[in-house]
């Protein structure tokens, strides 16, 4: 359940850390023993939590209020950030003048010296996030005026004040989850804003003259860009020899600093821990570049998968820096985020680390193309039907009928076939009738395709919020940069559904 979809009591037009508490409550009550969230680090003008400005600095919008306040955000189906924003910022400004952020804080968080430099740098030129378009005096932390520093004072302590707030609330939250009998799963993406206070304050630890994403695949082409070339995220590459010399300690920072709050997290993109997909255009210049033709050309980093000596070097890349990661984590349970275009090489040497992956019965398949059997799937693996980046169950079984209604209209006899086939199988995955197959995403099958992921042999079954109540909202679309992207909220209630499915099938007892 992303936070910001979240409905708390009294919140301000998005979730926050009272909802979180609430929702804590509603899983307990509910027999689950995970809550799974995204990266709950500041975002930036995207809103995307995996886009965030800061690596380590708290969003301001999870920030709980203890009272109800005057001019409280009103949202039906979506959250408005801007008012939202320029809200909590009123409210924490407020508040500012009469607290005292322990000296404890700051000395042992000293990443907050960059940050809060970068954010009321940040304010200084307008809320543009570009920091390479700022005066030259302040592209770097090292470079700025003395004059300056001078008068960002005061607004460097009130954003250190915020970040206070912000642990403090979330760290609370993490106590609640522990009487609860709750874990916390939190997220760590993979890449960083190329327009990120750490970017900005750590150029030699990354590489900016490439773009990260990911490769071209079959099973997600939402538009002939992507289609063609992939997903094209802008992130900056890291440099691992600058880290290796700093003995990883940006990466271990950051992990420690999750770990503080969550009981698991999951790695984002695993995959670019082995090698990374990365173009030589930002994303603003892809519809320029869809028939590129010319060098360098989008590639592999640090190797593609081409040879055996490649597959090994990437290999022994990713177990390296997955040890560190699992090492800063101590007694922090790692998971990854494993899906997309998967090297042969990966899910083995996961299974090595006794990192668990992810399961998605749609993308699980025998060699005839029906869904494998759940009990097949490792014990040290996670299934889920959808991530946010997903479709939820009903969707996807939407558009699986008018796949097959537009074959027939054409009569396209062959594609009506295939269309038919692909119903039939998820059908048959649930132990339904494949003759009769309804065209409505009916309670019965629901609860039976549920009960078939609860029942997988996977340690842990995950179910997005949607799919526990057959709810078609969509929190992301990938490579899309469409305003509903990460500001959907939903209405959730009881579930006697899964209270029982969650009984019937054993995943009551603790993991």
């Amino acid at each position: 359940m992303p936070v910001f979809a979240l409905r708390g009591t009294g919140d301000l037009g998005i979730g926050d850390t009272v909802a979180v508490k609430e929702m804590i409550d509603w899983c307990a009550e509910h027999g689950f023993r995970v809550l799974q969230m995204l990266p709950i680090n500041e975002t930036g003008p995207d809103h995307s939590p995996y886009n965030a400005i800061s690596s380590l600095a708290l969003d301001p919008t999870t920030i709980a209020f203890n009272e109800r306040v005057a001019g409280r955000v009103e949202t039906d189906a979506t959250v408005n950030y801007r008012k939202v924003k320029a809200l909590k910022q009123q409210l924490l400004r407020a508040a500012f003048p009469n607290a005292k952020v322990p000296a404890s804080f700051l000395k042992a968080n000293s990443w907050l010296e960059d940050y809060t430099l970068y954010r009321a740098l940040l304010d200084e030129n307008g809320g543009n996030d570009d920091w390479e378009s700022w005066p030259k005096e302040q592209q770097s932390p090292a470079t700025v005026p003395a004059t300056l520093l001078e008068k960002l004072e005061e607004n460097r302590r009130f954003y250190a004040f915020v970040q206070w707030v912000a642990y403090e609330q979330w760290r609370d939250v993490r106590r609640h989850a522990d009487t609860r009998g709750v874990a916390l799963m939190g997220d760590i993406p993979f890449g960083v804003s190329r327009t990120s206070a750490d970017v900005w304050a750590n150029r030699e630890l990354f590489d900016l003259k490439w773009n990260g994403g990911a490769p071209p695949e079959a099973a997600f082409q939402p538009d002939p860009f992507t289609a063609k070339w992939g997903q094209n995220w802008g992130i900056p590459l890291y440099r691992w020899e600058a880290h290796r010399k700093e003995k990883s300690a940006w990466w271990k920072r950051r992990i420690r600093q999750t770990s503080d709050i969550f009981h698991i997290f999951r790695i984002d993109h695993v995959l670019g821990f082995y090698r990374l997909y990365a173009f030589p255009w930002p994303p603003r210049e892809n519809a320029a570049h869809f028939d590129h033709t010319g060098k360098p050309m989008p590639r592999f980093f640090q190797h593609p998968d081409d040879t055996a000596a490649h597959k090994k070097a990437n290999c022994k890349q990713g177990e390296t820096l997955l040890k560190m990661i699992q090492q800063a984590a101590g007694d922090t349970v790692v998971v990854a985020e494993d899906l997309g275009v998967v090297p042969d090489y990966v899910r083995p040497n996961l299974l090595k680390l006794g990192i668990p992956g992810f399961k998605v019965p749609y993308w699980e398949r025998n060699p005839d193309y029906t869904y494998t059997d759940g009990a097949t799937y490792p014990r040290l693996s996670i299934v889920t039907p959808a991530t946010h980046d997903h479709d939820p169950l009903i969707t996807r079984w939407q558009q699986m009928w008018q796949a097959h209604d537009d074959a027939r209209a054409k009569q396209d006899h062959h594609n009506a076939y295939v269309t038919w086939l692909e119903l039939q199988r998820f059908v048959g995955w649930a132990g339904q009738d494949t003759e009769n197959i309804p065209r409505e995403f009916t309670p019965q099958l629901h609860e039976a395709f549920c009960r078939r992921v609860l029942e997988s042999n996977s340690w842990l079954a995950i179910f997005m919020i949607t799919d526990v109540f057959a709810q078609p909202l969509r929190f992301n679309v990938p490579g899309s940069f469409a305003e509903t992207n990460w500001s959907a909220r939903i209405t959730y209630g009881k579930s006697e559904l899964f209270e029982r499915l969650i009984r019937e099938t054993g995943r009551a007892e603790k993991p």
